[in-house]
């Protein structure tokens, strides 16, 4: 932890002091059945010792990453439940999201998020107005107020592979609320600056509020993604204050180690709690409850930086999405 204090006094980077232990909850969930994710998110929080408080403001951060395959994206059941969940305890509940290709509402709506909330009395919406930060390599970068102004996130990613980064996490997923074309840029900035790319994502995750993140395990994208991957049933959902702790947990049960994921390996230079998995605890069930040997990881990873035709593509996409 005195490493980790050196480091943020050193590059200035605010961070959110996460307890030395970190406890990940896992839990059985074989489908996306209304009752079954309930019991299952109540047990995760009541393990966790988390809850959603009366008048808390809360950010529900889905994965709308491409509206082209449903299962690169936030299944709209879990979603749903997590927003009931909330609604349910007299929270402020915004869902939002900032696709780094069109528009949140209409990927949510290409997907049947937009459909599964209706009846809550909710709609998705995009994570703009960007505020700009410092990050700790004397850079800046765009954040939605939106995110920075919740009282709590709650982060809903998918386990998924990724051509980039081998897997897309609980921290990755939080890179979502950078607004708009802002990401892609970033990708094609810092994507062949040595380790900024890495460094830029935990810095995000250091400016945000406290988080929930929930992991969906039910169903998951492998082989290849973030969009085009195959699906996969593992039958869990995992749940954790510290996403660092979380994506340890996914790491450590799909056989990975810190030099296997640049981002991993970021948050153990830092001395992050949670980037080892001595820091971790498991309240329920333990990770080897659930085999993940047929979960297959991208061996040849793809270049992080983004080309100039996918930057003007992006703009391209944003702006008949305005139109729309």
């Amino acid at each position: 932890m005195q490493d980790l204090q050196g480091f943020t006094a050193r590059y200035n980077v605010l961070f959110m002091p996460y307890p030395k232990t970190a406890s990940v909850a896992l839990a059985s969930c074989r489908d996306y059945e209304k009752k079954c994710l309930e019991e299952c998110l109540e047990s995760l929080l009541a393990a966790t010792g988390l809850a959603v408080r009366p008048g808390e403001r809360i950010l529900v951060k889905p994965n709308l990453v491409s509206g082209k395959n449903p299962l690169a994206c936030t299944e709209p059941a879990l979603a749903a439940a997590v927003c009931a969940y909330a609604l349910d305890h007299d929270a402020d509940v915004t869902v939002a999201d900032s696709p780094a290709f069109g528009s949140a509402a209409l990927v949510a709506e290409k997907t049947g998020l937009q459909s599964a909330l209706a009846p809550l009395g909710l709609r998705v919406e995009t994570l703009n107005e960007p505020a700009s930060r410092e990050l700790s390599f004397s850079a800046q970068i765009g954040v939605s107020r939106k995110a920075l102004e919740a009282d709590r996130i709650f982060n809903l990613p998918r386990l998924k592979a990724h051509c980039q980064m081998r897997l897309s996490l609980a921290v990755k997923n939080l890179f979502g609320c950078v607004t708009g074309i802002r990401k892609a840029i970033a990708h094609s900035r810092y994507g062949e600056c040595e380790n900024r790319f890495e460094a830029m994502i935990l810095d995000i995750g250091d400016m945000l509020p406290p988080s929930i993140n929930l992991l969906d395990g039910v169903t998951c994208m492998h082989k290849t993604g973030p969009t085009d991957g195959e699906a996969l049933e593992l039958g869990f959902l995992a749940l954790s204050e510290n996403p660092v702790a979380l994506d340890t947990c996914i790491a450590h049960m799909l056989g990975l180690e810190p030099r296997d994921l640049t981002l991993w390996a970021e948050a153990v230079e830092r001395g992050i709690p949670g980037a080892s998995l001595e820091d971790l605890c498991f309240p329920l069930e333990q990770p080897d409850a659930f085999p993940c040997d047929a979960f297959i990881v991208p061996h040849i990873l793809k270049p992080v930086s983004f080309r100039p035709s996918r930057l003007a593509l992006s703009a391209l996409k944003r702006l008949c999405a305005h139109f729309r």
